[in-house]
């Protein structure tokens, strides 16, 4: 019996790919396409994962233009890629069983082939949901807890609030015991939001003015810590008010992924003699870098969403045909929290 003789799998089944590359335009759904393929047959190093959900994100637009990258670019006429969940239904290796269910990283497509080596198990019991499992909570609690070291009574601005990272990051700073938080985001509906729901004291509203005037009255005394998803003037005026000895994680570049060419840098101009003289430590923080990660927030976010002091903001689309849509309103900033297309 061949593996699409068995029961329940379908002979094709359905990708999304790259129609052209992206310039400075708005990524619309004219960049895309959704292509019905033949089901792939796993090797003996590899599983079939069927992804039940999958996770857009700014860096996938990043990763459709022809900008010089320190990842692979999405090539026309491929599919594309990311974060997902689902279930392994073949694995000839042995490695993993029918049944279990996993962390891939080919998402954008419904049935996905994948080396076992790249395939991270999952506890069904960990977190009350499986789509919890593509929270980007992981880079907020690492890069507060980690980089920043967020210390009890800190004065702490999350720029890009209403995003993946940031939805969340209000939250775990409140957590570590901030004693003040503010969030920087595009509307003055999302900063209603980051104040009512997310643990955000006060709001820095892009485009109400400048936002070194807007975070001076928001925080008179200064900032201790900076976690910047956005860069660019926000990281600019971060600087500005910092305090002394204030730790700055850096884990984003939305301002440039979102506009223009989408590219993998963020030129800005900052004061050297205030970081000097403040001694101010910036630090940039990636996940990836810290493989350990993964489980310690897992645990952290269980028993958060399960006691309620924690809230997993998201948006969820349904259908492989709406994750060109998915990604296309996330650029917009059409959401708050993670954006989540379910197969």
């Amino acid at each position: 019996m061949t593996l699409t003789d068995a029961p329940g799998l379908p002979c094709v089944h359905r990708e999304v790919r790259l129609a052209r590359r992206v310039g400075d335009e708005e990524l619309t759904g004219r960049h895309f396409t959704v292509a019905e393929v033949p089901l792939p047959s796993p090797g003996p190093d590899q599983v079939l994962v069927r992804t039940r959900y999958m996770v857009v994100t700014a860096a996938m637009r990043t990763r459709m233009t022809a900008a010089r990258l320190p990842m692979p670019s999405f090539e026309p006429g491929q599919p594309l890629s990311g974060a997902a969940v689902g279930e392994v239904v073949a694995a000839p290796g042995g490695a993993f069983a029918p049944g279990d269910l996993v962390h891939h990283p080919h998402g954008w497509r419904e049935f996905a082939v994948v080396d076992a080596a790249r395939v991270r198990a999952i506890d069904p019991t960990a977190l009350p949901s499986l789509l919890a499992h593509l929270s980007q909570g992981d880079t907020a609690w690492g890069a507060l807890r980690r980089a920043a070291e967020v210390r009890p009574g800190d004065t702490v601005f999350v720029t890009g609030a209403a995003g993946g990272v940031g939805s969340l990051a209000g939250q775990l700073a409140r957590r570590l015991g901030a004693g003040r938080v503010i969030g920087s985001t595009g509307s003055e509906a999302k900063a209603a939001r980051l104040r009512a729901e997310l643990g955000y004291d006060a709001t820095v509203v892009r485009g109400a003015g400048p936002i070194e005037e807007q975070l001076r009255r928001a925080t008179p005394d200064g900032i201790d810590v900076l976690l910047d998803t956005v860069g660019g003037e926000q990281l600019r005026a971060a600087l500005a008010v910092a305090r002394p000895e204030a730790r700055f994680a850096l884990v984003g570049l939305l301002s440039s992924q979102l506009g223009g060419d989408g590219g993998a840098t963020c030129p800005v101009e900052l004061d050297a003699g205030l970081i000097i003289t403040r001694r101010v430590a910036l630090r940039g923080f990636g996940r990836y870098a810290h493989p350990d990660l993964a489980e310690e927030w897992t645990a952290e976010f269980g028993r958060g969403l399960r006691d309620g002091s924690l809230v997993f903001p998201h948006a969820l689309l349904k259908g492989i045909e709406q994750a060109p849509r998915a990604l296309c309103e996330l650029t917009q900033g059409r959401h708050v929290g993670a954006v989540i297309v379910e197969l």
